[in-house]
């Protein structure tokens, strides 16, 4: 078996799609079909069933994948501790999403423990560009939040977190346990920079085209609603300051945060599947 082919084998078994995984490899759908057949030929047995619905794993399947990650994870390590061995071992990570998140801090954690002899150099990145720099080149991963432009990245999701409005607390609206995006229309509303990812505004701006200030920063949008009244949005599970106060929205779909990259070098490769194992134990969704 070869690496490259168990590379597709796990991309199959995570996404359970062969549609979604060509996509993630950035490879076509036939070429997927035909080298996962022939894995299967290899250890005589199916891994896969493929029906309408999608794809699910059998047990040998199921058995190969946890194989497969363990294999895929050695040979990534080996070729870190090659690279660190010749002073060659750094990642550029770009960050949007909360870094103070327990889930982020879990993936550092364990980043670290895994590879202590990487050198890990971090791109703080304003809501402007929610690839944290990575369509740029200045990254080599990027741990943030979509909706945004996909193209040409591959892009997986870790978790999802319900959004609020933001708004002033001795604001009408305030009182209200929840709210709906209609609820809002005619408000004033935090806008980003023109040339901003087009994906990324429409969803901070309610899908509505939206009139109000200016802001690049998280502490920007929060003076702009402190100052000026306006609203914005947020997930719940940040806490603006006391004079300010979120309110579930009911009809907003739930904020992802996400994993993107271009290349999948052994580095990246490593940091996607810790990413991965480090945000599934909230079980994919916070609420609070």
């Amino acid at each position: 078996m070869e690496l490259r082919t168990l590379r597709y084998f796990v991309a199959v078994a995570e996404e359970l799609h062969f549609g979604r995984a060509a996509v993630r490899l950035h490879m076509s759908q036939p070429p997927l079909s035909r080298a996962i057949k022939q894995l299967e030929a290899d250890v005589g047995a199916v891994l896969l069933v493929r029906s309408a619905a999608g794809v699910t794993l059998t047990p040998a399947g199921a058995a190969l994948l946890d194989e497969a990650r363990a294999l895929l994870d050695q040979a990534d390590r080996a070729r870190v501790r090659v690279a660190a061995a010749a002073g060659a071992a750094t990642i550029t990570v770009g960050l949007l999403a909360d870094s103070a998140d327990p889930d982020a801090t879990r993936l550092a954690d364990a980043y670290r423990r895994q590879h202590p002899e990487v050198e890990v150099r971090v791109r703080d990145t304003d809501l402007t560009d929610p690839t944290c720099g990575l369509r740029a080149g200045l990254v080599d991963v990027a741990l943030t939040r979509g909706p945004f432009d996909e193209t040409g990245l591959t892009v997986h999701r870790l978790r999802t977190d319900p959004v609020g409005a933001v708004l002033r607390a001795d604001d009408p609206l305030a009182r209200r346990d929840h709210l709906e995006l209609a609820d809002l229309a005619g408000r004033r509303w935090f806008r980003f920079p023109d040339g901003t990812d087009p994906v990324w505004q429409s969803y901070w701006h309610g899908g509505e085209p939206r009139e109000g200030p200016v802001v690049r920063a998280v502490q920007e949008c929060l003076q702009a609603v402190l100052w000026n009244g306006t609203v914005g949005l947020m997930p719940l599970g940040h806490r603006p300051p006391g004079e300010l106060t979120v309110v579930p929205l009911t009809d907003l779909a739930p904020n992802p945060v996400v994993v993107a990259w271009k290349d999948a070098g052994p580095l990246v490769r490593s940091f996607v599947r810790l990413a991965t194992a480090a945000y599934q134990t909230t079980g994919g969704r916070r609420t609070s």
